[in-house]
């Protein structure tokens, strides 16, 4: 699903970003350049990010 339509990033591009190591709204934003036309994005981008993060750690803990 497109996320940013500005930009054309899908939840996708930023689940992989996660999954490469940016733990952050703004690690991301740079990284894709995300949210940096009109801004309406960015609720939705911070709650996938946030899902993802939640996710990997909570396989994390359950490895541990």
């Amino acid at each position: 699903m497109y996320v940013c339509l500005c930009r054309g990033i899908t939840d996708q591009d930023i689940k992989e970003a996660v999954a490469h190591g940016a733990g952050s709204y703004r690690e991301i934003r740079d990284q894709l350049d995300l949210g940096t036309c009109c801004g309406r994005c960015a609720p939705e981008a911070r709650a996938i990010i946030s899902d993802e993060v939640a996710q990997i750690a909570a396989r994390i803990s359950v490895a541990a």
